[in-house]
């Protein structure tokens, strides 16, 4: 059984930083693309990140791209998406997904974790 699940969201102040966590499991996560998206409240779902299974640099959207940095670590299954420089419009849940999310969204995803950016 796949399962993907997202940790380290809360609530910080505009200019903050925040490190997520998704932990992978019943996939072969060492050879499997991987990405970060987001969905803010109404919106659609955003591609933010895809974290490849090779040496090659991840993808970053326009939107983040400068401030959030993705990383994965193979051995402990374990994708990682740090935020910095955080504004408000980054509020909104967080997903990874197993997918190459510019390609498909539709890749199985965890629960989210909620990032709330706010005075």
């Amino acid at each position: 059984e796949v399962q993907l699940v997202e940790s380290g969201g809360g609530l910080v102040q505009p200019g903050g930083a925040l490190n997520l966590s998704c932990a992978a499991s019943g996939f072969p996560f060492s050879i499997a693309m991987m990405s970060w998206v987001r969905q803010a409240p109404g919106k659609e779902l955003e591609c933010v990140s895809v974290v490849y299974p090779t040496l090659q640099s991840p993808y970053y959207g326009d939107s983040v791209k400068g401030r959030f940095t993705a990383s994965r670590d193979n051995t402990e299954k374990t994708l990682y998406l740090q935020l910095s420089s955080l504004k408000s419009e980054d509020t909104a849940t967080y997903y990874c997904m197993w997918s190459e999310c510019r390609r498909s969204m539709r890749g199985s995803r965890g629960q989210g974790t909620q990032v709330a950016v706010s005075p």
